[in-house]
């Protein structure tokens, strides 16, 4: 991978919290001209790898050119991701699409361009916690990354199909707000029941903590059309710097293409780069597993992202469910035609 500027983050993969690290706030776009610099938000997750690998492609380099700065940044979480967008320390990334959804009743400050990936989540539970359907999570207890997150909404999802409903506290299924790299523990001290994570944390939990899957990726919530991760970017950048985007989006569907043509290749890169900036170095057995459950896409389904705007409003998270104006495939229509 060419030498990036990365901002200043400190966080442990694996066995540990992720912290944020620190953005630049400084605007990106100069007035009347397009912007020097380019900051770029992701999570250290498999369903980023889209972002991970045309980083280490050099896609991003490659599209926008020598003149362009490039500048990284990692985030623990969709509030934390979405946080630094709001607030302008972050021009572009990928991020659940619920977070995105949430901020944007807000605050309609960004959109989204182009799906990442689908599926890439599971609904697992204990194996010694006599579950065997979905019913059967009445009165127990579920791990999920956090409040509000895709795979919080995806649960309600299939909780709601189940005929089953859900609350933080005193609902028929109880939810626990868990950081997926911790969610083992809570299994082996037999604290939760089950868990809706995403991926590689689904196989890890199967490998390292007594696991197994109750819904597959392809059952869970809207299985293979369940949108996990989008690209979006913030609608200062986008209307500032149009051909940017755009070379930023041919970046992204460089990648994906490269991944679904090359997988082998794409894991051992997504590897090495969660090594490169944790020093941890993941399985390739469980990355190879976790792949399999995972759909890099640029496409988007709409039908989806307006039941989770739904779900998140039911679910009071949010006031209103009118997206209208979120989804902005214009920049990626231009770039894929």
């Amino acid at each position: 991978m060419k030498r990036l500027k990365i901002s200043l983050f400190v966080f442990l993969l694996s066995i540990g919290m992720i912290i944020a690290g620190c953005g630049n706030s400084e605007n990106t776009a100069s007035e009347g001209g397009e912007a020097s610099k380019v900051r770029i938000g992701y999570f250290p997750n498999l369903t980023h790898i889209s972002t991970i690998v045309a980083l280490e492609k050099g896609y991003f380099e490659e599209e926008l050119g020598e003149d362009i700065e490039i500048v990284t940044q990692t985030f623990p979480d969709g509030s934390a991701f979405m946080e630094a967008m709001s607030t302008g320390n972050i021009d572009v990334g990928t991020v659940g699409p619920t977070p995105v959804i949430n901020n944007y009743i807000k605050n309609p400050a960004h959109q989204i361009l182009a799906g990442a990936v689908n599926a890439g989540a599971v609904l697992v539970v204990r194996e010694d916690a006599g579950i065997e359907s979905v019913e059967d999570l009445a009165g127990k207890r579920v791990a999920i990354p956090t409040i509000g997150s895709t795979q919080d909404i995806m649960l309600m999802k299939a909780l709601k199909d189940a005929g089953l409903d859900v609350k933080t506290s005193g609902g028929t299924v109880e939810t626990m707000k868990q950081a997926p790299a911790d969610t083992a523990t809570l299994f082996l001290q037999k604290d939760v029941d089950a868990a809706a994570t995403q991926e590689p944390w689904g196989v890890n939990l199967e490998a390292n903590a007594n696991a197994k899957v109750l819904l597959d990726a392809n059952e869970f919530a809207w299985g293979e059309e369940s949108t996990n991760t989008v690209f979006v970017g913030t609608n200062k950048f986008t209307e500032a710097n149009p051909e940017l985007t755009k070379k930023i989006l041919a970046a992204h569907v460089k990648s994906i293409n490269f991944i679904n043509e090359n997988k082998e290749e794409a894991i051992d890169l997504f590897i090495s780069h969660i090594k490169e900036i944790t020093g941890k170095e993941l399985s390739l057995d469980e990355v190879t597993k976790a792949m399999e459950r995972t759909i890099p896409t640029y496409e988007l389904n709409e039908d989806v992202l307006n039941e989770m705007a739904k779900i998140s409003k039911d679910a009071g998270y949010i006031t209103s469910d009118d997206i209208d104006g979120l989804v902005n495939k214009e920049f990626l229509n231009e770039v894929v035609k």
